[in-house]
């Protein structure tokens, strides 16, 4: 059965400046099914942002081929929504104004009354209320700013949302907050999400699954976890669940020593990420595709 998104084969190579070439990832092949979300975890340098991009339709791989809802990427599109570090609001617009020109752009044949309206009600989906519309991003705080940028994605229901460290610039407290209104949101819809971070314990609160990449040059995409603790997640209750420590654990120790240790081995034939299943609760047979931890 072939995955609503389908990373066939990614390679990505760059001139290294002395005549040769140097390989950040080779054969990135992973699949994201309908309205999951999937986290991909990784050491700087490893490429994770340079898939993304790819993703985006702002970059082209070396070679291999991205396919979503059967068609093959190629360029951006108001299919994919992007949610960046750096918020990536129009400074001039004010924050209402940020999320009505997407809408407008996504929905041409709409009212200006239902844009408004549409917006208003993604804003307020994240915790912003009518005091903050008419401000400019410069007279809001980062938390604010990147709830409008999530606002602004969620609106333009794209077929795939990319999430690229949008909580990296926030302090703890705030980044907790928006974590919340963030699975609030995406709860109540059947969007599709992949995200990049480097916070194991946000991997685990917001993921289905987590894609685990080795060190690069010559990174690969080596792992797949299911996050095996039920749905809805606190971030004050889910550490109490059996599972949370094992999962824990066991993506701490791949980023830790085995990232470096499998960095440019290849297990299979066809590059797909060995898929790992733990569950403290009821441990499964060990077989070729399944581990139990």
């Amino acid at each position: 059965m072939t995955s609503f998104l389908s990373v066939e084969q990614l390679t990505q190579r760059y001139p290294d400046g002395d005549g040769g070439e140097l390989t950040v990832f080779e054969n990135a092949s992973f699949g994201v099914e309908k309205g999951e979300f999937v986290v991909i975890l990784g050491h700087s340098g490893c490429g994770k942002s340079t898939i993304m991009n790819i993703l985006a339709g702002l970059s082209e791989a070396t070679e291999g081929v991205v396919i979503m809802d059967g068609a093959e990427l190629s360029g951006p599109s108001l299919d994919r929504g992007v949610v960046f570090q750096n918020y990536s609001l129009l400074p001039w617009l004010s924050t209402l104004k940020n999320v009505t020109f997407a809408v407008a752009a996504r929905y041409p044949d709409w009212s200006r009354e239902q844009v408004i309206a549409h917006s208003k009600k993604h804003l307020e989906m994240v915790g912003l209320n009518s005091d903050v519309f008419n401000r400019k991003p410069s007279q809001l705080s980062g938390g604010m700013r990147q709830r409008v940028s999530i606002a602004r994605a969620f609106s333009i229901s794209p077929k795939l949302l990319l999430l690229d460290e949008p909580f990296g610039a926030l302090d703890a407290l705030t980044r907790g907050t928006i974590q919340d209104e963030l699975l609030k949101v995406w709860a109540g819809t059947e969007q599709t999400v992949f995200m990049i971070t480097h916070d194991i314990d946000e991997a685990i609160l917001l993921a289905d699954r987590i894609l685990l990449m080795t060190n690069g040059p010559y990174a690969r995409v080596a792992e797949s976890v299911d996050i095996t603790i039920p749905r809805p997640r606190s971030r004050t209750e889910i550490v109490d669940h059996p599972n949370y420590y094992a999962i824990r654990n066991h993506l701490v120790q791949f980023l830790g020593i085995r990232s470096k240790e499998m960095a440019g081995k290849t297990d299979n034939a066809d590059n797909r990420p060995q898929t790992v299943h733990i569950d403290e609760l009821s441990r499964s047979a060990t077989n070729r595709s399944k581990i139990a931890i």
